[in-house]
């Protein structure tokens, strides 16, 4: 393990009841940027683990930099050695359905009784109203929100192509506990924050509302949508690749009409500005489609970068490996190891620069109750006392955990 020391969440106390991707998310963004994350998992371990096909990576990526105890809620003694660990805690994340937490004791109401300065993150479906008792997912969200209709083509709703809500509700679940850690240097007290995958949808949504508030019209599918520039989109090379291009500004059309011989378009006062080059686009998009289809991919896209175009080849997760710009810096992605032990791979960090530097790997992602053992003997339990509660069953250790 690496010194976390030097880290700016180093010192907060983190709990997780979480299981998924929501939950996971929070802990992890914490847990990366020093904060002591720990895991609680049932009995024989969090099912996220043996997740398949796109589930397959949730528990690598989203529960590194943590410890893990394995316990038993429901009995008497494993919800004893949870209150145990929230006693010292300054946050617990969970992700349940509504009503389980409170179920097996552990509600907002009960642990701040218990521990007063306890930040209680709760990452659920529905924020308060009508919707808040649903059961949710990240897709249901992406369908109710509007994204999935934004990301399809006409009549043909397709969920985004990666778990974009899950992550952001993790992204605004610690934004809230970072919130609410500011606040309590003033009064003291804990409180407990929301962060719901329905009202992330929504708030994705809000540059569509307003356009249709200022338009008047309603927001087709971005697949089908009015242009906003006259080159905005996905072009073919002489190679059968395939490169986005950008010009966004009046400037960059000049000096993309100068690197590529354009003059007639340079010169063309019609499009001169950016309302005539898109009511132009008919007659530019089959120009610059023929233009690049005699370069290659390497080609086009080392023009483009000389002229300063915002620009980006059509790129598959699997290419990311080899990015020189991400093999280039520390710590972009970081080596993990796989789950059932048969080498490593490398995963992103998280996407943030603090003093120049990124935040990197200190705990591979935990074996089941991995860290029970150690754990308890931080609560001060004794030797005896910790035998006995893994020989009844009330917690295991990763030497105990079926494969």
């Amino acid at each position: 393990m690496s010194d976390t020391t030097s880290l700016p969440l180093a010192g907060l106390r983190v709990i997780e009841f979480t299981h998924m991707l929501m939950g996971p998310a929070v802990g992890s963004i914490l847990a990366d940027m020093g904060a002591d994350v720990v895991k609680i998992e049932p009995i024989g371990g969090d099912k996220t683990r043996w997740l398949p096909g796109s589930g397959a990576g949730f528990f690598l990526m989203f529960n590194r930099n943590k410890r893990s105890i394995s316990i038993n809620l429901k009995s008497p003694e494993g919800k004893q050695v949870a209150m145990d660990l929230v006693k010292g805690a300054d946050v617990v994340v969970e992700n349940f359905r509504p009503g389980t937490m409170e179920r097996l004791g552990f509600g907002y109401d009960e642990l701040s009784a218990l521990n007063p300065r306890i930040i209680y993150c709760s990452q659920k479906g529905f924020l308060k109203g009508p919707y808040e008792n649903r059961a949710a997912l990240d897709e249901v969200a992406q369908m109710m929100g509007g994204l999935a209709y934004m990301t399809g083509p006409p009549g043909r709703p397709l969920r985004a192509g990666s778990s974009v809500i899950d992550i952001m509700g993790g992204m605004f679940g610690v934004i809230g506990i970072l919130a609410a850690v500011e606040e309590r240097h003033t009064t003291g007290l804990g409180q407990k924050i929301k962060s719901a995958l329905y009202e992330d949808v929504v708030y994705l949504m809000s540059q569509h509302m307003a356009q249709q508030a200022i338009t008047g019209n309603p927001a087709p599918p971005m697949s089908n949508r009015i242009a906003a520039w006259a080159i905005y989109e996905i072009f073919e090379t002489g190679d059968d690749e395939q490169v986005f291009v950008g010009v966004v500004s009046d400037a960059q059309w000049q000096a993309f009409c100068k690197a590529f011989g354009l003059d007639d378009f340079a010169n063309d006062a019609s499009m001169a500005d950016n309302t005539g080059r898109v009511n132009q686009r008919p007659t530019i998009i089959p120009v610059i489609t023929a233009l690049f289809k005699r370069f290659s991919k390497a080609e086009l896209m080392a023009k483009l970068e000389s002229t300063g175009m915002p620009f980006a080849p059509i790129t598959k997760p699997q290419d990311l490996w080899d990015d020189p710009h991400l093999n280039a810096t520390p710590d972009a992605l970081l080596e993990m190891d796989l789950p059932d032990g048969s080498g490593t791979t490398r995963l992103p960090g998280l996407p943030i620069e603090m003093k120049d530097r990124r935040f990197g790997l200190h705990r591979q992602a935990p074996k089941i109750g991995e860290h029970t053992a150690e754990l308890l003997r931080n609560l001060g339990y004794d030797d005896a006392r910790i035998e006995q509660l893994f020989a009844k069953g009330v917690v295991m250790s990763k030497t105990t955990a079926p494969d």
